[in-house]
């Protein structure tokens, strides 16, 4: 239960994080592809950061610094691949890209910016060391019957999106 309330949680926080940069940045860049508020990319990215790190940290005993060098490389490659496998798959289904890195100088291919891979790295240190530790116990207490409601919400969403985006 755990590991899907931190997909939900994490999907949510990414959703007002991409949108609240958007806000700020004034781009009009809508986060996700579903109607509802959550991106599941970062709940994704969250459980394999999460599911990473706990091994590499139980195993290495290396230094910290070490360690974190080591998950860095590890997690912005995997994060990486993860958003390219996203490009590739909604561009798949959909018909549409919904972002493209073929502008920036750092670009390899439409899907991937190492600019953004460095990014996302740097991010997933910020989300092991300080987020995630923040948000452990409340995600721990949350009731199943928040967790199955989010749940059933969230599949609703897909499924709708799903439908409506195949026919345009």
């Amino acid at each position: 239960m755990f590991y899907l309330n931190c997909f939900l949680i994490y999907s949510i926080l990414g959703y007002l994080f991409e949108t609240a940069t958007a806000f700020v940045m004034k781009s009009g860049f809508k986060s996700g592809i579903l109607y509802g508020p959550w991106t599941p990319v970062y709940g994704i990215g969250a459980i394999i950061t999460l599911i990473i790190s706990e091994y590499f940290f139980k195993n290495l005993h290396l230094k910290i610094w070490q360690e974190t060098i080591i998950v860095f490389i590890i997690i912005t490659l995997v994060l990486t691949f993860i958003e390219w496998l996203g490009g590739i798959g909604t561009e798949f289904l959909f018909k549409k890209s919904f972002w493209d890195y073929s502008k920036d100088p750092t670009s390899i291919g439409k899907y991937i910016s190492i600019r953004m891979s460095i990014i996302w790295g740097i991010g997933a240190i910020i989300f092991i060391y300080f987020l995630n530790p923040m948000l452990k116990n409340f995600i721990g207490k949350i009731p199943n019957v928040f967790t199955y409601t989010l749940l059933v919400l969230f599949v609703i969403d897909y499924i709708i999106t799903f439908i409506n985006r195949i026919k345009l």
